[in-house]
């Protein structure tokens, strides 16, 4: 029997391990609540671990489900908050910086007209993004409509193949915190200044490190204001860092 043809895009599950962790070690303590009933005495403390694995595994439990809303619904409703933080012309030039399976990349695309383009840089890491892939991020586009203004680059965040003042938008979602060495980010954010045209804008949303962002570009002369995303549609909560270049 013929596999019937993919028609829905697929942005894939972000974090997946983190997801996969959440649930498992959830159900872990929640089975040992359910066999271990009697307290244990240290001193004149009295502990109870039947509450102890009750309360940790329904939390666990809790944020695997808030995380899955996020991943399954949220993150459209984030990128659309995220992306009305800018005053959309329609002939942009966009980055997309770790654009992943395309989500943000095609939500900007999609605000362009036909003198507009939007280009994704990533190394799609699988382990950041679950079937994480060039291909994938390439389907979605195809299947949104998009390949026309739409272009992906394979290449680390530290170091951009593109010249100074190439775009007038960059954006990012939890991107820059996989940049576990200081330096290396800080080397991220630096390309963004540079590829930044002057009076362009970048929107810049993760769950931490973003004072971080925030005061490098301050260092860089940006005019920088952080934001919240959809506040009900992502765990853990996200902020975006809302920063212009100065005009030269």
């Amino acid at each position: 029997m013929a596999t019937a043809a993919v028609t829905k895009p697929d942005y894939g599950v972000d974090a997946p391990a983190v997801l996969r962790n959440l649930f498992l070690f959830g159900s872990v303590c929640l089975s040992a609540a359910g066999v271990i009933h009697a307290p244990i005495h240290i001193g004149h403390v009295i502990l109870s671990l039947h509450s102890m694995f009750l309360w940790t595994g329904v939390a666990l439990v809790v944020e695997g489900s808030l995380y899955l809303l996020y991943v399954k619904v949220g993150k459209m409703h984030h990128r659309d908050s995220m992306l009305a933080f800018h005053a959309w012309r329609g002939d942009e030039q966009v980055l997309d910086v770790g654009c992943g399976r395309g989500l943000l990349l095609i939500g900007a695309a999609k605000r362009l007209g036909s003198a507009g383009r939007a280009t994704g840089i990533d190394i799609w890491s699988t382990v950041d993004m679950g079937g994480n892939t060039m291909a994938a991020a390439q389907k979605n586009i195809e299947l949104e409509g998009v390949a026309d203004r739409c272009s992906l680059v394979s290449a680390g965040a530290q170091e951009m193949p593109f010249g100074d003042a190439s775009f007038d938008v960059i954006v990012s979602n939890l991107c820059l915190h996989n940049i576990y060495d200081k330096e290396t980010r800080q080397k991220a954010l630096g390309e963004i200044v540079r590829v930044l045209k002057p009076g362009g804008q970048a929107l810049l949303s993760d769950y931490k490190l973003t004072s971080e962002y925030a005061k490098y570009l301050r260092g860089a002369g940006f005019e920088v204001k952080k934001k919240r995303g959809s506040m009900w549609a992502t765990f853990p909560p996200l902020a975006v860092v809302v920063a212009r270049k100065p005009m030269l």
